[in-house]
């Protein structure tokens, strides 16, 4: 409900304003002069102030001054007389006055003055509340975490749910495309919790040929197959009191997902060739690269174990969905590997810093990483150029030239077999204070409300809610950019 507040020292006026204004849904007060004006927006925030501007003891004038400072966001509006033109001048500059309405008014122009005040002032609202998210998010965002090099929007939630989720034994799903570190992000989760103390042991179930994974993950006793030739304590004794994280969880054979069901809820379990019963105490992370849903589809993953193991989410973004960080993780592992190689490589040249932030990187993380190991590698520097970065890259000399343009979109190129969806990259962050760019918060506004609908895979009710707004405000915003 819109909060208004009717000041005149005549209370005939506020009378009167208050009946022709009663028709719509205002929550109104009033008040005999300044000084009283200011003590019940005190107790009372007010989203509309109307105040005559001839009062004693302060003038509307000097009320409008003072609330503008104080209450900024507050919509003011004077009543005045045709002899006051001067003094509303004064109001509008001092007292940064929205609109002024003169006596005697007429009602129909008060109600539209006060319905278009309504309109401005939701308008402010929404961006004065966007401004506080940035600013927010600005003064928690972090360039690092837990082994994470990134400061972009996307990656902020990832650590949040990191730290949110560390300190519950809860079972954790992280989905996310290969290279994306998902196993970092599961050795944080375990990093951050009550087990730290005690082991983490991963097992890439794609790695590990079926009929061994039984005993990888359970263990056997001898002679329980051909080759187990001694007692073998498997990953679910090696875990106990710890975490045992399962990548790739997919590719695990449908027969053994039932006994590691069983397992999950029972926390009990049989070596292979046993019929003893073994407990242990262990906090299950499991990752996948596929879809879920289609993974259940396709007859690969187990609904029931699945929806066992998914009560806490993390989605890991793919690089090209962090705005600015590749070229702050590529700088890390310039300098990284500046010292594993005993290389002087002295950074990037401007044209690469471009290749990195354009290019869409199918690989992730991971094939970032290995490019710039191999380029320090293979070359000597002192810098590290674009057609060193193309020559990895296995990059034709037309898509160096067209990733070298600043501020492009990611381009898929011919010669990988994998694409990345397509996202705009913005400006990576800036190096020094003479390179500092101030961008109009409306620019901010939009990059932020697209990263959030772009993490939230284009659901705009996730990411208003998200954002703390409603999801009406962003479908307005997204058409007044269409229309724009």
């Amino acid at each position: 409900m819109i909060r208004i507040l009717l000041v005149d020292d005549e209370s005939a006026v506020t009378s009167a304003l208050k009946r022709v204004l009663r028709s719509k849904d205002l929550d109104i007060k009033t008040a005999g002069n300044g000084v009283e004006a200011l003590e019940v927006m005190s107790n009372f925030p007010v989203d509309i102030m109307i105040s005559d501007l001839s009062m004693p003891q302060m003038d509307g004038n000097q009320l409008c001054a003072e609330v503008a400072k104080l209450y900024p966001e507050t919509i003011r509006i004077i009543l005045t007389a045709h002899t006051d033109l001067e003094r509303v001048l004064e109001a509008i500059n001092n007292g940064k006055v929205w609109g002024y309405l003169q006596k005697p008014w007429d009602n129909n122009e008060l109600q539209i003055l006060v319905q278009q005040a309504i309109q401005a002032q939701e308008i402010l609202a929404e961006r004065s509340l966007l401004r506080r998210m940035v600013e927010r998010y600005q003064q928690f965002q972090r360039p690092s975490f837990q082994g994470f090099i990134g400061d972009s929007v996307a990656m902020q939630f990832v650590y949040n749910a990191i730290e949110r989720s560390a300190p519950s034994n809860a079972s954790v799903f992280i989905t996310g495309p290969s290279g994306a570190g998902k196993e970092i992000a599961a050795n944080a989760i375990h990093r951050l919790s009550k087990r730290k103390n005690n082991p983490f042991v991963p097992i890439n179930c794609a790695a590990i040929p079926s009929e061994l994974m039984e005993s990888e993950i359970f263990g056997h006793i001898k002679g329980a197959f051909s080759g187990a030739v001694s007692n073998r304590d498997g990953a679910a004794q090696l875990a106990d009191g710890g975490t045992l994280f399962l990548d790739e969880i997919g590719e695990m054979d449908m027969s053994l997902q039932a006994k590691l069901l069983r397992f999950i809820q029972t926390g009990t379990y049989q070596k292979v060739g046993s019929d003893k019963t073994e407990s242990v105490n262990i906090r299950f992370i499991c990752a996948t690269n596929r879809e879920p849903q289609e993974s259940i589809n396709e007859g690969l993953l187990r609904e029931d174990l699945y929806y066992r193991l998914n009560v806490i989410s993390i989605d890991m973004p793919a690089l090209t969905e962090r705005d600015g960080d590749p070229l702050l993780i590529a700088k890390h592992f310039l300098n990284h590997f500046n010292e594993v190689e005993e290389k002087q490589f002295a950074g990037f040249s401007q044209d690469a810093e471009a290749i990195i932030k354009n290019y869409s990187w199918p690989g992730n993380v991971r094939q970032l990483q290995n490019t710039i190991h191999s380029c320090v590698i293979m070359s000597d520097g002192p810098l590290l150029t674009a057609d060193i970065l193309g020559t990895q890259l296995k990059l034709a000399q037309g898509d160096i030239n067209q990733l070298s343009v600043a501020k492009v979109t990611p381009v898929s190129v011919s010669h990988s077999t994998e694409s990345a969806p397509a996202q705009v990259s913005a400006p990576a962050p800036v190096s020094s204070q003479s390179d500092v760019t101030i961008e109009p918060l409306s620019v901010v506004e939009r990059r932020t409300i697209e990263n959030a609908i772009a993490f939230y895979r284009d659901n705009v009710v996730q990411a208003a809610s998200a954002l703390g707004v409603s999801p009406s405000t962003l479908y307005r915003k997204m058409q007044n950019w269409q229309d724009g």
